[in-house]
C-alpha cells in the first residue's frame, strides 16, 4: 500500500541513527537484541511484535530507549508514556489489529540471551552495494550491514504481512535469518554471483549451514522452517517477504 512507503522510509533511516557510547546504529541493535530474546526461548511472536514496536517507537525518539530515559531520571511509567505516545505518532496507517499487538509489545519484558556469534559476523559484513555483471561496482556509502538490511527486512515484512494475510512471526524469522550465508561469505553482489555459476548454491548452503550451526535445536528447527518461504513467491508469508526484501 502506497500510504506506508513514507513509514518505510522512516525506518530505514534506523540504519543511520547512532549516539555517542554507542558503536553500531539503532537497526544493528535491534537486530542483535531480537537475536538475543530468540536464544533465550521467548516465543517468535512475541519478538517479532515487540522488535517492530521498537523500531517505530525510535523513529520518532531516536536512540532514546528506555535504558537511557530512565538513567536520565525519567520514572518507568513516564518512559512508558513517551514511547507510547512515539509508537502512536506513527502507527495511524497500519492495520488495527498490528497496531494493538505493537501496543502491547511495546515495553514488554523479555528474557535477553547470548546472540549466536553469526549475529555480530553479519553486523560486521557490509552490503555489496549496486552491481550487474559487466558492469563497474556502484558503491555506496557508508555501506549498510547485513544485521541492519535483515532487521529491516524483518520489520518491514510484519507492517506489511496484514496486507497479504500472512503470520507475521514467519515473515519476521524467516527475514531475520535470509542472510545467514553472508556470515562466512562477503557480499560480492549479483555480479560475483553469477561468476560463481554452479558453485554458487554449494557455497550458500554450507555457509548457512554453519550458521545454523551456532543455534540450539529448537530454534534451529523453527528457523530452518521459516527459511522455506525464501523460495516461495506465492503464499502469503512468501509474498510478504519478498514485498518487504524488494523495497529494502
Amino acid at each position: 500500500p502506497a500510504h506506508l512507503l513514507p513509514l518505510l522510509r522512516e525506518v530505514s533511516d534506523l540504519k543511520r541513527v547512532r549516539s555517542a557510547g554507542r558503536p553500531a546504529s539503532i537497526a544493528d541493535r535491534l537486530f542483535a537484541s531480537a537475536w538475543s530474546w530468540l536464544v533465550a526461548g521467548e516465543d517468535a511472536a512475541r519478538v517479532a511484535m515487540a522488535t517492530t514496536a521498537g523500531a517505530l517507537a525510535a523513529t520518532r525518539l531516536g536512540d532514546l530507549d528506555p535504558p537511557l530515559l530512565r538513567q536520565a531520571g525519567i520514572g518507568a511509567e513516564e518512559v512508558s508514556a513517551i514511547r507510547k505516545r512515539a509508537l502512536a505518532a506513527v502507527a495511524e496507517g497500519l492495520d488495527g489489529g498490528l497496531r494493538a499487538k505493537l501496543a502491547a509489545a511495546l515495553d514488554a519484558p523479555g528474557r535477553e540471551g547470548r546472540p549466536p556469534p553469526f549475529v555480530q559476523r553479519l553486523a560486521e559484513q557490509p552490503r555489496a552495494g549496486a552491481t550487474c555483471p559487466d558492469r563497474p561496482r556502484i558503491v555506496l556509502e557508508p555501506p549498510e550491514s547485513h544485521a541492519e538490511h535483515s532487521l529491516m527486512v524483518a520489520v518491514y515484512g510484519v507492517v506489511l504481512a496484514p496486507t497479504y494475510g500472512a503470520e507475521a512471526p514467519a515473515v519476521f524469522l524467516a527475514s531475520l535469518a535470509h542472510h545467514l550465508h553472508n556470515a562466512l561469505l562477503p557480499d560480492s553482489g549479483f555480479t560475483g554471483e553469477m561468476l560463481l555459476g554452479p558453485a554458487l548454491e554449494p557455497a550458500f548452503a554450507e555457509a548457512t549451514r554453519q550458521a545454523l550451526g551456532e543455534l540450539d535445536g529448537p530454534l534451529r528447527a523453527a528457523v530452518e522452517e521459516a527459511r522455506c518461504i525464501l523460495t516461495d513467491a506465492e503464499s502469503p508469508e512468501g509474498r510478504a517477504f519478498h514485498a518487504a526484501d524488494t523495497l529494502d
